[in-house]
């Protein structure tokens, strides 16, 4: 991935970041800007799932009610005020299909209309986009423009999931360790024992949910060794499901996690 930055850095190439949730897009999209050639415009990010999808539109382009009476008759979009920098669109496969063409349009031609208006604009932005979709996938449903998605698509880098890149499990939490350090004083010390545990975890949230479980166990255990009994209490503690409660009643903590564990290796062999 790194190297795939720097290859990067002087190109203005359409970027698309593909990767689960909690893999780090977001932060990769920020990497390519700041190693870019773009580096002192802004980078303005646009998360496409958490936007209201009759909004979509006017965030991207702006929105003009004609009067312009009053600042707030006229909105900048994000594609403005991304101007000669980056713009990032995370969850593109979110964008509703109307607004699809607009955005082909900008890419193709560099220009666009303020909702409201029929004034071309002009603007000068790298897109940067990701998504968890498979939007192959969408475009076979209709959902999504194969035309679009070849112009966001010039460069795709995917980001792995932590369960593919388990050996950097310990750098991670050495680094969350690091970083929590100033919010919890009080060091903490995860045992091997504790650190393979996390190794053999699936992680479905990926890095997020291991930076969240250290900012937790650090909160919780202030000048402790961490054990993995106490890992696999914070494992479980974050996503109960009622199979597993019926479980644990049966087996115990320790047993259930350890039999959650060992059906998910014969899973994957």
């Amino acid at each position: 991935v790194y190297r795939s930055i720097a290859r990067l850095s002087n190109s203005d190439l359409t970027v698309m970041i593909l990767g689960e949730s909690g893999t780090g897009k977001s932060l990769l999209a920020e990497s390519l800007h700041q190693h870019g050639k773009r580096r002192d415009s802004s980078f303005v990010s646009a998360n496409i799932a958490a936007i209201p999808r009759d909004s979509i539109e006017s965030e991207l382009f702006g929105f003009s009610t004609g009067r312009l009476s009053t600042a707030s008759d006229s909105d900048i979009g994000k594609i403005a005020m991304a101007d000669d920098g980056t713009l990032f669109l995370d969850e593109i496969g979110e964008m509703p299909f109307e607004v699809q063409g607009r955005l082909l349009r900008f890419l193709q031609e560099g220009v666009y209309n303020i909702r409201g208006e029929n004034k071309e604009m002009k603007a000068n932005v790298r897109i940067i986009s990701s998504t968890q979709k498979n939007l192959l996938g969408l475009i076979a449903d209709g959902l999504f423009r194969e035309d679009l998605y070849y112009r966001l698509n010039v460069v795709p880098l995917r980001l792995p999931p932590l369960r593919e890149r388990i050996d950097d499990i310990p750098i991670l939490v050495g680094h969350f360790l690091n970083q929590f350090q100033g919010e919890f004083p009080m060091a903490i010390d995860i045992k091997s024992a504790a650190m393979n545990t996390l190794k053999d975890y699936h992680w479905p949230g990926n890095v997020r949910e291991l930076k969240n479980l250290i900012q937790r166990v650090s909160a919780l255990y202030p000048n402790e060794s961490i054990t993995s009994e106490v890992i696999k209490h914070e494992l479980m503690a974050e996503a109960p499901k009622k199979d597993t409660v019926r479980d644990m009643s049966e087996d115990g903590l320790a047993g259930t996690i350890d039999r959650h564990l060992e059906n998910y290796h014969q899973h994957q062999l």
